[in-house]
């Protein structure tokens, strides 16, 4: 499996699109295309790769990962997949953007989907599951694919960091126990696709990590 990330939005947030080069079907991670200029961007590259969008999924429902769903949603006809854990969050998209003097503009996309730790995906022949790693948000998750030696850790795991937790529903020991239990865990030479910033390897996280 191939992947690809972006930077989209202010704060930058790290979009990824997941994809198997056979069956040119994809999965868009976290759609943070917040400018028209982002949204071109995404669009340009499922098109020039003739990628076929299978998946919509968010790793958490905080705004700034959330920006594009809507237009994800509509391009693509496809649903969003989240945890039913972060539906509460929806609502105050606007509210949570504002704290950072953000507006949070265009529609808000709700979940057409549930999923949560344990559901599978398949992308081509290759299949990819959901790891609950709560603590950020109360349904943060993470997508690891066994056979590529990769996981999508959302916010919940950072290059030598972790996500903050002093946002609605965060849990600072969650967060700790659910990475320690369900990342940490993972074979060490996986590499480590976060939220935002650069990628890792669980094997250094779970050496040098000073908040581990």
């Amino acid at each position: 499996m191939k992947i690809t990330r972006f930077q989209f939005n202010m704060l930058p947030v790290n979009c990824y699109v997941l994809w198997d080069p056979d069956s040119r079907e994809c999965a868009i991670v976290d759609a943070g295309c917040y400018y028209s200029k982002e949204e071109e961007t995404l669009a340009h590259f499922i098109d020039d790769n003739q990628l076929v969008v299978k998946y919509l999924l968010a790793t958490h429902l905080h705004f700034d990962h959330c920006f594009g769903n809507a237009f994800v949603a509509r391009q693509y006809g496809v649903k969003l997949m989240a945890s039913r854990d972060d539906e509460f969050l929806l609502p105050y998209m606007a509210q949570q953007a504002q704290i950072f003097g953000i507006t949070f503009k265009g529609e808000i996309e709700p979940i057409g989907q549930y999923i949560g730790h344990g559901t599978t995906f398949t992308l081509g022949q290759e299949e990819m599951q959901a790891i609950a790693v709560p603590g950020h948000s109360p349904g943060s998750l993470a997508f690891y694919a066994p056979e590529s030696g990769f996981v999508l850790s959302g916010d919940a795991l950072f290059q030598m960091s972790i996500g903050r937790t002093d946002f609605p529903g965060g849990n600072h020991r969650q967060l700790i126990e659910s990475i320690r239990k369900n990342l940490l865990t993972l074979p060490p030479e996986t590499v480590v696709y976060p939220g935002h910033g650069p990628d890792t390897e669980i094997g250094l996280e779970r050496n040098d990590n000073p908040f581990l």
